[in-house]
């Protein structure tokens, strides 16, 4: 499966901003955007000034913030967008619906990851389970009335012993339920576009591939 491997704080100085790639690292002063929030690359501080806003550049950067935001690569985004695109209702709404469906998403969401990142590599290594079956497929889609757990032999590692002491169910989705002392949750419904990230722009992202 390919997947990005260089670093993830040169995807926030493309943006602009901080995209809370890392989880609690993004909250510290270690932070790399702290220190380098200009564009990466040998000219990346005189670029910063000579940008123009055009509409494509406009429909290219708010695609590649939801792509970069979900930890989804090229080809499978235009998969989610192909298929957002077959469904009814609006192709940008129903394209965040999909990327907040993955597993590594709803994980996340539920706190029982610090980052998408980190939820990615816990899913692959086989600690979590879907309805009672174990699943390492991140991009999973869950379903309304998906139940998805910690494994119980992951259950005594550290990290989930640490995660456990400061899960907190005032800080999870409406579409989501947490069980603390189970640690698990489930999709009581589908994803709102109203419950998701005010900041993302999918009608630009419809734009954007609709030139």
């Amino acid at each position: 499966m390919a997947r990005y491997t260089d670093s993830v704080c040169k995807l926030c100085r493309a943006e602009g901003e901080k995209l809370f790639l890392k989880g609690d690292r993004c909250f510290s002063p270690k932070c790399s955007f702290e220190k380098r929030s200009y564009p990466p690359g040998l000219h990346g501080r005189q670029a910063q000034f000579r940008r123009k806003e055009s509409d494509y550049r406009m429909q290219l950067r708010a695609k590649q913030k939801v792509r970069r935001v979900y930890g989804v690569l090229e080809r499978q985004f235009r998969r989610y967008f192909a298929q957002a695109q077959h469904q009814k209702g609006l192709t940008g709404v129903n394209l965040l619906v999909i990327l907040e469906s993955r597993l590594d998403n709803v994980i996340y969401r539920l706190g029982l990851a610090s980052s998408r990142a980190q939820a990615r590599q816990l899913i692959s290594h086989g600690h979590f389970e879907v309805n009672g079956k174990k699943t390492t497929v991140s991009s999973f889609l869950a379903q309304p009335g998906d139940t998805i757990a910690v494994r119980e032999s992951s259950k005594s590692s550290s990290h989930f012993k640490e995660i456990s002491e400061t899960l907190n169910e005032g800080r999870i989705p409406d579409w989501l339920k947490l069980d603390a002392t189970k640690l698990s949750g489930q999709l009581v419904s589908a994803p709102t576009r109203e419950g998701l990230d005010a900041t993302l722009d999918e009608q630009l992202v419809v734009e954007f591939y609709s030139r």
